[in-house]
């Protein structure tokens, strides 16, 4: 049996998820003497960011360390991953008691989206609610949603789902005296 053990915490020693993985990884390993556990920190070896040259296939060290993190993942029987959810920016998020956030809405967010698929509506439609969610800590609740869906599936589809999509800009705001 495999398992692949992943720790993302930026806080070393002292992180409480990397306790409970590797305390989750040693119940494991346990119970089955002959486990093989393969580690990944991604705070000491991040994996690369996607850029345009990754993307295009034109940068090979990212690509191959890419497909050898996936045929890590897709080879363990069991993945443990330690992720931490870090509140960098106390006085300005949610969790912070008492806070008064009525000064941050006013503000508009316009997001962009491009999809290869076909997603609104779907369970695969995580985009908007995460967004909506990471921009609400902070207590802006205006957003909007510029959207071309289904971008991959055709050269047509494409151009309709952005002539769609720049359709439906939003008008700016007039700005107040």
């Amino acid at each position: 049996m495999k398992l692949l053990h992943v720790d993302s915490s930026a806080l070393g020693a002292g992180s409480v998820t990397r306790e409970l993985s590797a305390a989750i990884v040693a119940r494991w390993a346990d119970k089955h003497p002959r486990l093989q556990v393969e580690y990944r920190d991604l705070d000491a070896d991040p994996l690369p960011h996607l850029t345009q040259r990754s993307l295009a296939g034109d940068d090979n060290a990212d690509a191959a360390e890419s497909g050898r993190v996936m045929e890590r993942f897709l080879a363990a029987d069991v993945v443990v991953i330690g992720a931490p959810m870090y509140n960098v920016q106390l006085l300005h998020t949610f969790e912070a008691q008492g806070v008064d956030r009525s000064h941050r809405g006013g503000r508009k967010v316009i997001i962009a989206s491009g999809r290869g698929g076909l997603h609104t509506g779907s369970p695969t439609d995580f985009q908007e609610a995460y967004l909506r969610q990471v921009f609400g800590f902070p207590g802006i609740a205006d957003i909007a949603f510029v959207r071309a869906e289904g971008v991959a599936h055709s050269l047509r589809h494409r151009a309709e789902a952005v002539a769609g999509a720049l359709a439906a800009i939003p008008e700016p705001l007039p700005v107040a005296a």
